[in-house]
């Protein structure tokens, strides 16, 4: 039986409430596009990230700090796919003939095939401290100390604190300590507006040069996490610039909605109704990188999709392809990867800007 759920907005629609569930992660873009080079101006395709009006020019989002941990495979095309059944199952058994990879339509060359490894994780938090916020300001604290305490792993995995209101605000750097991230949490207060599309432009920025593990293999798996309404009257960026922000930074973006308009409870779990407002803005950052978007209605409800990030950190599939069109113009390219089983649904980023290799920092 399905039961739904009230706000406590006196207006007719639904209202806007609370929890930030924790951002789902790590659909590992880390692995993620072309080693992009200094990026071009936003794509004009049709499937490009639509943009929003009347917002200033993107500033230059940073070039990626690594490249796979496959030699020669400069100029390939990296993906991190998940693939699920109907009844939202990972399915892990798949093989290399089992992928199509399709650019913008036309088929594509599988160069490299493999069960995505335990890659170190490198997390951006974003916390929305906005005053619309302020009435599930706990929650989000809570939700974002949960998620830390999950999937941090000590001596491996390293995140960061970002706020936003009326300005992003780096909190706490990157780091591997818990209690410092906690701590920090815990402190913030709310108020001011909201500059979301800000935040994420600035963060993938941030994780495009992220602190890299010491030995052999320098890889990591870059998540955005971000716990917020998706509601945004402050920012200078398009929302289209912060997706094309992550997508060279090769981040993830999952996401946490504290909006419970249209939420209602289905059995045991609660589901999205009707999407509108700030959470098809969430919902679009998900879906262009690869991550998924969460709605929680209680603190309780994190605990499943804490249980499922690590599961999907574990289900993924590492995909390569060399393009078969060599041409770097810089525009927006389409991906599409599929499956030849029926009833399987395939989740990955949605495409990449096609720019000329260049050679990646060093990592700090």
């Amino acid at each position: 039986m399905m039961t739904r759920v009230r706000t406590l907005r006196t207006i007719a629609v639904p209202s806007v409430s609370f929890l930030a569930v924790l951002c789902l992660i790590f659909a590992g873009p880390a692995l993620a596009q072309q080693t992009p080079a200094p990026p071009p101006p936003p794509a004009t395709s049709s499937d490009a990230p639509t943009q929003k009006q009347e917002q200033s020019p993107a500033k230059s989002a940073a070039p990626q700090a690594t490249t796979p941990p496959i030699t020669s495979t400069t100029g390939l095309v990296h993906l991190v796919a998940t693939v699920m059944d109907r009844r939202h199952e990972f399915v892990t058994d798949l093989d290399q003939a089992d992928f199509k990879v399709l650019e913008d339509g036309a088929p594509q060359e599988i160069r490299y095939f493999g069960r995505d490894t335990d890659l170190p994780l490198r997390i951006g938090i974003l916390l929305d401290t906005s005053n619309s916020i302020r009435p599930r300001l706990e929650f989000e604290k809570e939700a974002a100390n949960d998620f830390l305490e999950h999937v941090i792993r000590r001596n491996k995995d390293q995140a960061f604190l970002m706020t936003f209101d009326n300005e992003p605000e780096v909190i706490q750097d990157f780091t591997g300590d818990l209690a410092l991230l906690s701590d920090a949490i815990r402190k913030q207060r709310a108020g001011g507006g909201t500059a979301l599309d800000d935040a994420i432009y600035r963060a993938a920025e941030k994780l495009s040069n992220p602190p890299l593990p010491k030995g052999p293999n320098p890889e990591v798996r870059r998540v955005l996490v971000v716990i917020s309404d998706g509601d945004d009257n402050l920012s200078d960026h398009a929302l289209s610039e912060s997706v094309e922000a992550a997508i060279r930074a090769e981040a993830a973006i999952y996401c946490v909605s504290t909006n419970t308009d249209w939420l209602a409870i289905s059995g045991d779990k609660p589901r999205k109704m009707h999407i509108e407002g700030g959470d098809k803005v969430l919902e679009e950052f998900a879906d262009q990188s690869g991550g998924r978007v969460f709605y929680p209605y209680k603190v309780d409800d994190l605990a499943q999709s804490f249980v499922d990030i690590g599961t999907e950190l574990r289900s993924q599939y590492f995909i390569a392809y060399s393009p078969s069109n060599p041409q770097s113009t810089g525009k927006y390219r389409k991906i599409e990867v599929q499956t030849d089983r029926k009833g399987l649904n395939v989740r990955t980023r949605k495409g990449y800007y096609a720019t000329s290799p260049t050679v990646p920092p060093s990592g700090k």
